[in-house]
């Protein structure tokens, strides 16, 4: 914020900000006739896509006062934009301007009145936001003047000619020292302490409080040849302090982290341990481990590290992006980041600068695809310290820019040091100076709560030169990368990449990703988006990585760059054909969202289908993108340990939304999961699935977010929780630490609890003791399954073909939800006889069945009668093997209400009631968090413990609410992980807006969420199940068609023949239920869609279906008119009509919306009917051909996906 003061005496506050896209119209109307004569006639949507950095300054009404442009190449065309250094050292050699120090205006304009000052806020302001920025040249016409405002920040260098034109450019510089100079640095002295007292006091008075009134003087007096006190000062008052300090604990730093990429800050020696034995690599720990994503690694696991931190991302480079799904876990404990020294490791050992000094040693020699660290080993460092520490650090918020300036003085302090460190707890905000720091990972039984930070000492270096690789770079980037596991990828990659041009397949990133949801798409060529393949930077330039980035699209001639990550086979190798290194500037790019697709009726599309490049099936992958916008916008790093306990689709929905706040970077996100991350294609897409589906993520969506990209997995089982320490226990052994801790387990299929009922006695069901409420704590057989995830069904798949179940065989299906109806006919798809399989259906527990819909049930019903499987209903499990040892079992035995009965079993399948794992309830309950037949929680997700949060079928809300009946099972799961994670969002994020207390007698409401309700599956009978429902607490059908306000339903063909399609509109005409059973597959994700939209959306389906225009559902829905209610924005035109019609558009007339409103309540009187009235205003006035415009721009706008429809000048 700044005051500016115009000629005339007026004030106005400013702010400066990124320029947004809605500037663009007031961007225009300040340009004047003089401006276009000193920039041209510019595009102003191009030049803010092609810009690196845009100010806008605007006034506390949010008018723009000004806008500047600044690219990192010249405009006029006076240089080549890929070597325009040359020129400009001809022109003035003492000017040591480079692509690092320097950016080009290529666009001024200001409110007249505060021009000047204006000018003089966006210049300081550009200075501050890079602080590598030294110089900013203005060219112009050699025949124009500047004018009374540029003048006054720009000096004239020279002219030079152009490349385009006959005329010359004259050419002015704006120098930083005028704006936001560099800090004098210099020894502290004692008389500083009273301009640093304030400065520290400030921020903290701990230090006072501890050390006394004049700590700061002590520091000041005390300093020697190990300790230093270094001030930077403005006008010769001192406005910041560095205590430095060459006495470091090298023993404790080399227990507690991982410093093998920097030889542990100490000099190579001949006795250096950097391997361990051989006997002790090989022998493997019996505790749990620690996985890499791709299986690479193992070590034992005590904490899991940072997996997003930009030098964490080292570790996770070195593996191939195509191996960025995790595969079947083998061991306890897996995460997607180990450690940072594996990779970093290997590109430290080569350092590219022209001092051998500065080079880091080699460390390591081997290649990382073996085990090559155990629990126990460490690294021992016989040489001399390199390292010094900074003990003290603190600077003026308005000087804090300019923190790198200190690291220059240190060193010459300490000429024998290479390496600077500084350790600061973990949930300290990173501020400026730390930016420029290696983020070291600790090990994983370290018992530090800090973060250690590296910072080397060629990372002063500004002389950094960036080209076009050439083939004789060959030995150097061989050197570089020759212990990365794809290496030889990268060589050979570097020896053709100038023979095939291999540039993105930009169609279809545009029609499969929201790549513009970061760029106007049409305003960049074809051949300006770039696929990156390969990157690696030694780890001590990481804060150059922005740089290079920026680099590579101005030397490429490219403004956005895509970044594919793979997921990796089940077999182990890769998808892809060409594999890519996975990048050290992850976490530089930002991951974009997948777009969801319209399943095509090609056939019926014919020549008006799409075209092959968006249609294709292509191998899906995550996306991550940079573009010139982006390398000079920092992301804003959230340190916090959050974890996750529990795959299940509202925590996988919470992480989805985390990492895709592309502003955000999430550091410490860590999962705990039994069996890992989902998504691992176990059982392949042509095996009949287990369990039924809710549609809410498949493999496919698991390999377009990778998420094992971003956050550490560990696999095993919560079996505690320490709320003191902020610990979870995962397998009863291992420590994971937490800041904010997610519980999102769900509820799973538990092992029954025989009765116990001795068959031969004949008991009833009335005679037997109720076991539902009691837990199985026998030994589980091991032909008992309870089937939860893919991991279960894998090994219940296993079973079936090791043990010939197919062949021979009885197989007991024991439950009555709709896993047990998807399970069988999995079991007839994989050759299981049908009369060798036994449906048991224990007794319900509600009215409301698991379909609730009788001509579905029959159909099923008559499908397993036909199969020749046999139906027991109200059968209740008695014993196992006639109460001896269960495992395996032989035999089963249940009461029904009637007679007992025995059945033989080869193979027994559980899906009773889902309850609370014990061992999860045991956690809850030994931490004293409220519990109540589910984990108890407010309406902001809180369990009892502010630092515990809770979502999912897991929960029920406090009693305090009085809706006992609504907990989070009633609503769509994603929408309650996307819920949770924008609660927690607010912790985090500066950018939204502060969240106000809700009024009094609305803290007790529950949220409602609107999503629908899906289940889907493959029934018996080879029947193809989607059931689409708002939430809404179980009611029978049959109640549901009774009541009044029950709406309408439209149904098309029948059960029997597979062709049956019901759609229930409410009294509204709104979509609220489907359910469709078909003997062929259907494209489930389009009909999703047509939830919650009006029957007239549905090109008035309920007049069409009245007058017999719709004989058959599934055909209509394929007719080409419908395509655009399955596309993905479709639901951004419904909110941009509504926006047009509720916004008043003419003087006296008031908006459609409000008209409606005023019908409703009586407040006008009409001479027609409402409905005619409506739509006569629509017809005359100024909102038809606005709507109209609005749908025509959508169409032409998503043409690539909609070619169906025409639109005026396409024919």
């Amino acid at each position: 914020m700044s005051v500016l003061t115009s000629p005339r005496g007026k004030v106005e506050v400013v702010h400066c900000r990124r320029t947004e896209s809605q500037d663009i119209y007031c961007i225009k109307n300040l340009i004047r006739k003089f401006t276009q004569k000193l920039f041209g006639s510019l595009n102003i949507i191009s030049l803010l896509e092609k810009a690196n950095l845009a100010i806008t300054l605007h006034n506390d009404q949010e008018e723009i006062m000004a806008q500047a442009t600044f690219l990192d190449y010249p405009n006029w065309n006076v240089a080549p934009q890929e070597d325009w250094v040359s020129v400009f050292r001809e022109l003035d050699s003492e000017i040591p301007c480079t692509p690092l120090n320097t950016l080009f205006m290529h666009l001024f304009v200001a409110v007249d009145e505060y021009s000047v000052g204006c000018c003089t806020e966006i210049i300081r302001t550009v200075f501050k936001a890079v602080p590598d920025l030294h110089f900013i040249f203005l060219i112009v016409p050699s025949y124009m003047s500047l004018g009374s405002t540029l003048i006054t920040v720009f000096n004239q260098v020279g002219n030079i000619p152009s490349l385009t034109y006959d005329e010359e450019f004259a050419v002015h510089i704006c120098h930083r020292h005028s704006h936001y100079p560099q800090l004098h640095i210099r020894k502290a002295r004692v008389e500083d302490h009273d301009d640093l007292v304030p400065i520290f006091l400030h921020h903290d008075t701990i230090l006072k409080e501890t050390y006394g009134e004049y700590f700061l003087a002590e520091l000041i007096e005390a300093q020697d040849e190990e300790n230093h006190a270094i001030v930077c000062e403005v006008e010769g008052v001192a406005v910041g302090l560095m205590s430095v300090c060459s006495r470091v604990n090298m023993q404790l730093l080399h227990e507690c982290f991982d410093l093998r990429p920097f030889h542990g800050l100490c000099t190579p020696h001949p006795d250096d341990v950097l391997e361990p034995p051989q006997e002790l690599s090989v022998q493997g720990s019996s505790g749990a481990e620690l996985r890499s994503s791709s299986q690479e690694c193992q070590q034992i696991v005590k904490e899991p590290q940072e997996a997003v931190s930009p030098e964490a991302r080292e570790t996770i480079q070195r593996k191939s992006t195509e191996e960025a799904a995790a595969e079947e876990a083998l061991s306890p404990v897996q995460s997607g980041n180990t450690s940072e020294a594996e990779d970093t490791e290997k590109l430290s050992q080569e350092c590219s600068v022209d001092y051998t000094d500065y080079c880091i040693s080699n460390t390591s020699s081997a290649s990382i695809s073996l085990p090559e660290e155990t629990s126990n080993f460490r690294p021992t460092y016989r040489g001399t310290s390199t390292a010094f520490c900074i003990q003290l650090f603190c600077i003026d918020e308005k000087h804090e820019a300019r923190s790198l300036d200190f690291m220059n003085f240190v060193f010459s302090l300490f000429p024998d040091k290479n390496f600077c460190i500084i350790s600061l707890p973990h949930l300290t905000p990173e501020f400026v100076l730390i930016q420029n720091f290696v983020k070291i990972v600790p090990f994983n039984n370290c018992t530090l709560d800090q973060d250690l930070y590296v910072f080397h000492r060629a990372g002063l270096l500004k002389t950094i030169k960036i080209r076009i690789a050439t083939l004789s770079d060959t030995p150097g980037v061989e050197n570089l990368v020759s212990t990365l596991m794809l290496s030889k990828s990268i060589l050979e990659d570097l020896q053709q990449y100038n023979e095939a041009r291999r540039d993105p397949d930009i169609e279809y990133i545009r029609s499969h990703y929201n790549i513009e949801d970061f760029i106007y798409f049409s305003y960049h060529q074809r051949e300006e988006h770039g696929h990156l393949y390969h990157f690696a930077l030694n780890p001590i330039f990481q804060h150059y990585t922005k740089f290079f980035l920026k680099e590579i699209l101005r030397l490429g001639y490219k403004s956005c760059l895509y970044y594919p990550v793979y997921p990796r086979a089940k077999e182990g190798k890769f998808q892809s054909s060409s594999a890519h290194s996975l990048t050290s500037a992850l976490h530089y790019l930002v991951p974009v969202r997948p777009r969801r697709q319209i399943v095509y009726p090609l056939e019926k599309l014919g020549i008006n289908a799409p075209s092959k490049e968006v249609s294709k099936d292509a191998l899906s992958y995550a996306l991550n993108h940079t573009n010139r916008k982006l390398t000079l916008e920092p992301k804003i790093t959230i340190n916090a340990k959050i974890v996750v306990v529990g795959a299940s689709t509202v925590g996988i929905s919470f992480l989805e939304t985390l990492i895709f706040c592309s502003h955000l970077k999430f550091s410490n996100l860590t999962l705990i999961s039994t069996h890992g991350l989902p998504g691992k294609k176990l059982l392949g897409t042509e095996q009949r699935k287990f369990l039924a589906s809710d549609h809410c993520y498949n493999d496919k969506d698991h390999a377009l977010m990778s998420l094992c990209s971003w956050i550490n997995v560990v696999v095993g089982k919560m079996t505690a929780i320490d709320r003191a320490a902020k610990q979870v226990i995962v397998s009863r052994e291992e420590v994971v630490l937490y800041d904010h801790l997610v519980l999102c387990t769900g509820q799973q299929y538990q092992v029954p609890c025989p009765t116990g009922a001795d068959i031969s006695q004949h008991p009833t069901n009335r005679e037997v003791l109720n076991s539902s409420l009691q837990r199985y704590t026998g030994p589980v057989p091991c032909n008992h399954f309870t089937l939860n995830d893919e991991e279960d069904c894998l090994k219940a798949l296993t079973w079936i073909r090791n043990n010939s179940i197919a062949a021979e065989g009885n197989v007991i299906v024991y439950g009555n939800t709709i896993d047990t109806y998807t399970t069988v006919e999995t079991l007839l798809n994989l050759g299981v006889r049908g009369s060798c399989i036994h449906l048991v259906q224990h007794p319900p527990t509600s009215i409301i069945t698991c379909i609730n819909n009788y001509a579905v049930e029959g159909a099923v019903e008559d499908a397993l009668r036909a199969a020749g499987v046999t139906v027991y209903r109200d059968a209740v499990l008695a014993q196992w093997n006639d109460g001896l040892n269960p495992d395996p079992i032989h035999s089963a035995s249940f009461t029904t209400p009637t007679k007992p009965f025995q059945l033989p079993c080869s193979m027994f399948f559980s899906f009773c009631e889902k309850n609370v794992d014990y061992e999860t309830f045991r956690a809850f309950n030994d931490a004293c968090l409220v519990y109540d037949g589910r984990l108890v929680i407010d309406t902001n997700f809180h369990t009892n413990d502010i630092a515990i949060r809770a979502a999912g079928s897991l929960t029920k809300f406090s009693n305090r609410y009085y809706s006992n009946e609504w907990t989070h099972s009633n609503f769509n799961s994603k929408e309650v992980g996307f819920q949770l994670a924008a609660v927690m969002l607010n912790l985090f994020d500066p950018t939204l807006e502060p969240v106000t207390e809700p009024p009094a007698d609305l803290d007790r409401l529950i949220p409602m969420y609107r999503g629908a309700k899906i289940k889907g599956g493959i029934l018996p009978g080879s029947y193809h199940y989607l059931h689409i429902a708002k939430p809404a607490n179980p009611t029978p059908l049959e109640v549901q068609m009774a009541k009044s306000d029950f709406g309408s339903e439209i149904v098309t063909g029948n059960v029997k023949n597979g062709t049956y399609f019901r759609i229930h509109t409410n009294k509204y005409k709104m979509v609220e239920t489907i359910t469709c059973l078909s003997k062929v597959p259907f494209p489930a994700s389009n009909y999703i869609r047509l939830f919650g939209q009006h029957e007239q959306v549905l090109n008035n389906l309920c007049a069409r279906y009245k007058d017999g225009l719709v004989p058959d559902l599934y055909s209509y829905f394929t007719e080409p008119w419908c395509m655009a209610l399955f596309h993905d924005r479709f639901i951004d035109l419904r909110k941009e009509l509504r926006q047009i019609l509720s916004s008043k558009k003419e003087e006296n007339l008031p908006s459609i919306e409000e008209l409606a409103r005023q019908i409703e309540d009586e407040e006008i009187n009409l001479p027609e009917k409402p409905k005619n009235y409506l739509k006569r205003v629509f017809q005359e006035t100024i909102y038809r051909p606005l709507v109209e415009k609005s749908i025509l721009d959508y169409l032409h706008y998503n043409h690539y996906h909609l070619p169906m429809y025409a639109w005026p000048g396409i024919i």
